[in-house]
């Protein structure tokens, strides 16, 4: 594989910046730069200027409302995406659904619900995840029983990301009890409002509202609401997950995050040099520099698979594991490298002032709490999705034949 864009692709390069330069609005932008939390109309609102151009569901058919987008394409909007700061494609009905409708959904089905989602219609989150059931999806308790043409669901999922937005949730449910635990899952799509439902906030530690329970009681639901055949969901959620595994790689956020790890440690005065003089600081930047780099590759590669119809193998896992370990470094060392302006905030009513470092105080400290929230937040990237070390038996299991 030539890792040199040609002269289409530069040409498409040209033409992504051209278009983050006069669509994406400022005020996105910015609140994405910053660390802020996006509302709902925001996301909203990029999901429609990238559907009005067409370019939402990049990786889809061109007879569904996607693009002939080539994977370096792909890999190069996202990459430009994230060095502009723009807000993330929400995944769970484009990345996630729309691939697994394409693959195993009726027509029908096809035709109804892949235009709402281009539209912004229904907003979707997953019901995979129990407690007692995460990585070890094989595991989950909740059960559909089919009678007079309706699934009737009781259990409860947990971890809902975004869930208290959505109006539809795709969900694994359990429909037989026969042969192994895998083989008697099934994948149902299910509307938020049917009576019985409960959707329950969890608080995080910084007071913030991102994940969900969601509780089913005797929920009625259309048979003709199963993507494809009972009992076959396990075959379509693994197909689904090595698509969110590979999102999660999250190569552009990463390059993007190291970028302004370099930019901010060339500003920090440490005596009479920056930060970025620093040889044990240069020195863990570089290494993280050559990881990201080797996975950006390797990326590539699964890109091309996925062009050519396959779905990602154990690259996906491997992906998984090495993109979400190089994220959370990323945020450990933006966080270390704020260590004194975390102190500096701390402490000022001490008597330890600002100029003492050479610091923008206000600035400075906020970013530095910023990071630190980012950083205890990000923890969880090498645990969902399938845990790291799920990931590791997959690929174990696979190459030892055991």
């Amino acid at each position: 594989m030539n890792i040199n864009y040609d002269e289409k692709e530069q040409n498409f390069l040209t033409e992504v910046r051209f278009f983050l330069r006069e669509k994406l609005p400022k005020h996105l932008s910015e609140k994405v730069s910053s660390g802020a939390e996006l509302a709902k109309e925001d996301v909203e609102k990029w999901h429609a200027i990238l559907n009005e151009k067409g370019w939402l569901a990049n990786h889809w058919p061109e007879a569904y409302g996607g693009t002939d987008w080539t994977p370096v394409e792909r890999h190069i909007f996202e990459e430009e995406c994230c060095f502009a700061s723009a807000p993330r494609t929400l995944p769970f009905g484009i990345n996630m659904l729309g691939p697994v409708l394409l693959a195993f959904g009726s027509e029908q089905q096809k035709q109804h619900y892949l235009p709402r989602l281009l539209d912004g219609t229904d907003w979707w989150c997953q019901g995979f995840s129990e407690p007692g059931a995460g990585s070890d999806l094989a595991s989950l308790k909740t059960k559909a029983v089919a009678k007079d043409g309706y699934y009737i669901v009781n259990g409860q999922k947990t971890w809902t990301t975004l869930g208290q937005h959505a109006n539809w949730i795709f969900c694994l449910v359990r429909t037989s009890n026969q042969g192994k635990p895998q083989t008697g899952i099934s994948f149902l799509l299910i509307k938020l409002d049917t009576p019985g439902i409960e959707m329950r906030p969890i608080k995080l530690l910084d007071g913030s509202f991102e994940v969900n329970e969601v509780f089913f009681e005797d929920v009625k639901v259309p048979i003709e609401n199963l993507v494809g055949e009972e009992n076959k969901g396990w075959d379509y959620a693994k197909y689904l997950l090595t698509y969110e595994r590979t999102n999660i790689a999250g190569v552009g956020a990463s390059l993007h995050g190291l970028n302004q790890l370099k930019i901010k440690a060339a500003r920090i005065k440490v005596g009479d040099k920056t930060l970025a003089d620093d040889h044990n600081f240069s020195r863990k930047i570089a290494a993280l520099e050559i990881e990201l780099e080797a996975m950006k590759i390797m990326n590539l590669k699964v890109l091309a698979t996925t062009q050519e119809g396959a779905a990602p193998g154990l690259e996906s896992s491997m992906l998984k594991i090495k993109g979400t370990e190089i994220q959370q470094s990323i945020n450990h060392l933006t966080r270390q490298m704020f260590g004194p302006y975390a102190a500096c905030a701390i402490d000022s009513e001490n008597g330890i002032r600002a100029e003492e470092f050479d610091l923008d105080y206000a600035r400075l400290s906020s970013q530095s709490a910023r990071a630190s929230a980012k950083y205890f937040n990000y923890r969880k990237l090498s645990i969902f999705g399938g845990s790291n070390e799920i990931q590791k038996t997959i690929i174990a299991k696979h190459q030892l034949n055991f």
